[in-house]
């Protein structure tokens, strides 16, 4: 069986980064593209990144200039790298492989980017 574990989310500022980590397991690693997603609740997931077997990377448009991924065949583990975060990266994100003819997906790892935040002053 097929097993990807991702690790590396949490919470930081505009600006700030992040290093995701997804752990393989259950197939020769370094066969296979490996994908990373992202997903907001009432929306479809969406492919942020590829590396494929050979190492050839691929990038939405929207994270391009600012997210890297990688991999490291001889740990099973491929990662994201992810710089110049913005509020609109707030996602959970999710490794993928298709591996034997079928998807094998992660449980996620959740990215939140706060707002700077807006002062509100209420006064009589």
């Amino acid at each position: 069986q097929v097993y990807l574990v991702e690790s590396g989310g949490g919470s930081v500022q505009p600006g700030g980064s992040l290093r995701l980590s997804c752990a393989a397991s259950g197939l020769n690693f370094r066969l296979y593209a490996m994908k990373w997603y992202r997903q907001v609740p009432e929306k479809e997931r969406e492919l942020v990144a590829t590396i494929s077997s050979g190492g050839v990377t691929d990038y939405a448009d929207f994270v391009k200039g600012r997210f890297t991924i990688s991999r490291d065949n001889v740990r099973s583990r491929a990662f994201l790298q992810m710089d110049e975060l913005k509020p609109e990266d707030t996602a959970v994100y999710y490794c993928h492989t298709n591996a034997y003819g079928r998807d094998f997906w992660g449980r996620g790892t959740q990215v939140t980017v706060w707002g700077r935040g807006t002062q509100v002053t209420v006064s009589s």
